[in-house]
């Protein structure tokens, strides 16, 4: 790291990917509601493959508590209703030859707030990458510091962006969480 400026790019660069993957595994959160994006982690052994259900089925919901799955081969009807069936989703395909449809079930009071705490796990998984990458920056710019290539005042300026950016990160994780949390608390 040459520059202050690259290393704080860097930490930016960090703390976003960290962002991103949060939105990522709360898209996989089951809410009250039914949400193709739920089924985006199923893999289905496809003539000996595992493949995405993604790639070998159209999903839609056409109700708040129904996913629809179209095969573009039927032939993998079989296989992808055992793969739904397989996952840790609680969901029940049924199949009609055609289609698979899974009712997503209300959730109750304890899953809720089960689904809360997980949030809340993630989220804070999530924090401690941003706070990693704080943590290496700030290593970076004392090392710059000792070697001679940053005097102290730059250091200093330096070290209040990195908390800045860092404090901004951390907001928006605990903003994605928040709200994650409400739909899922909405009855």
């Amino acid at each position: 790291m040459a520059s202050v400026d690259g290393a704080i790019s860097q930490a930016s660069e960090q703390m976003e990917k960290s962002l991103q993957h949060l939105k990522e595994d709360l898209r996989k959160v089951r809410t009250g509601r039914a949400n193709p994006a739920l089924l985006d982690s199923i893999r289905v052994d496809y003539y000996g493959t595992p493949t995405p259900l993604g790639k070998l089925a159209n999903m839609s919901a056409p109700d708040p508590r129904t996913i629809v799955i179209s095969p573009f081969d039927r032939g993998a009807l079989a296989a992808i209703e055992k793969a739904i069936q397989a996952s840790d989703l609680g969901l029940t395909p049924n199949n009609d030859g055609k289609l698979i449809r899974c009712p997503v079930p209300p959730l109750t009071e304890q899953r809720r707030k089960e689904l809360v705490k997980h949030v809340r796990k993630t989220a804070e998984h999530h924090k401690l990458g941003v706070r990693d990458a704080r943590r290496e920056v700030l290593a970076a710019l004392k090392q710059m510091e000792a070697d001679g290539d940053l005097p102290a005042d730059d250091r200093a300026r330096a070290e209040k962006k990195v908390q800045a950016l860092t404090d901004d990160f951390v907001k928006q994780i605990d903003g994605q969480a928040d709200q994650k949390e409400q739909e899922i608390l909405q009855v």
